[in-house]
């Protein structure tokens, strides 16, 4: 049986249908989940963690029904939100043993001692949280996560606001950990993380898997050139043969094209004749973020994350 096991998994707010049919079923990998702001990521998270009640269907973690045995769920799993999950007045070793002590760890000390050591804090076990970067907070939320030995852990986007070392460490961790044989379910923004470190991937949009596969095989099932264009200006004519638009990424027009040199030409000379100014071209293979962009479309993952740094800068002040 595998860890994860979802059947027909469907939340519904009102006329709003969140998350529709889910079907999956994960065991010992790194599972990444993406998809667009308010797509149902967070809201399939919270129904495996039974902090949600389906509206229709279940899933099962580990054998047990996330609908008829959520407290016997909540003993595989341990889950770390979004949201800051640290108490910034204690320190990191009173983080990690109250956590202990709610799970009934017999020695709740050296557990979180054990877990300290192994995200790299244990030189800061000592220090208020307060004091701690957002990258050690991070880690601390791990310790707190790991002090039981979960079976399954669940990350709602885990290194949202971390710099790119602070984003590198996190998920060196979580790597060791599908090493040891842990099932990992993650949400995130970030396709290049993704890409790295996940064994699959689901993209998820308005509620419904449309896509599901090895991050390679994604990419191979466009199998196609990528052309990269930034111009200035409206293209108000009509693309070459051959071409299909993918969408917008920042200033950058995206196409996929069987023969990319080709479709790069045609295109430059389309929109020079347009009276588009074309400032570069560039031809490549597809990446995660083209399947994502094909699949889901535009979307502006920039408002989300100015709001995620805002909302940290509100907290530093307090």
């Amino acid at each position: 049986m595998a860890a994860i096991e979802i059947s027909g998994l469907t939340k519904q707010f009102g006329t709003l249908i969140a998350v529709r049919e889910m079907n999956l079923s994960i065991d010992r990998e790194i599972f990444g989940l993406l998809g667009p702001n308010g797509s149902g990521k967070t809201t399939t998270v919270k129904m495996l963690t039974t902090l949600l009640t389906p509206t229709e269907g279940d899933a099962h973690i580990c054998g047990y029904s996330v609908t008829k045995d959520p407290q016997k769920v909540r003993e595989q799993i341990s889950y770390v939100p979004q949201d800051m999950a640290v108490d910034p007045k204690l320190t990191g070793r009173e983080n990690v043993i109250f956590y202990g002590k709610l799970y009934g760890i017999p020695k709740p000390r050296e557990t979180a001692d054990e877990a300290l050591l192994m995200l790299e804090l244990a030189d800061r076990a000592d220090d208020l949280v307060k004091t701690y970067s957002g990258g050690m907070r991070r880690r601390l939320e791990l310790a707190q996560a790991l002090v039981h030995d979960p079976e399954v852990l669940f990350l709602d986007e885990p290194t949202i606001g971390l710099d790119v070392g602070g984003r590198r460490r996190i998920w060196d961790h979580i790597i060791e950990l599908k090493k040891k044989g842990m099932t990992v379910f993650v949400t995130t923004h970030y396709m290049d993380e993704a890409d790295h470190a996940c064994d699959r991937i689901g993209i998820i949009d308005k509620g419904r898997v449309v896509a599901m596969n090895t991050p390679t095989a994604l990419k191979t099932e466009i199998c196609q050139d990528i052309v990269a264009i930034r111009a200035d200006g409206t293209f108000k004519g009509i693309f070459p043969e051959g071409v299909s638009y993918l969408g917008r990424s920042g200033d950058e027009l995206r196409f996929k094209a069987v023969n990319g040199e080709e479709a790069g030409v045609a295109l430059s000379r389309a929109f020079t004749d347009d009276g588009m100014n074309v400032r570069s071209v560039s031809i490549r293979q597809p990446t995660l973020d083209d399947v994502f962009l094909a699949l889901v479309g535009e979307q502006d993952e920039t408002m989300a994350f100015d709001f995620q740094r805002f909302r940290t800068m509100l907290r530093r002040r307090r």
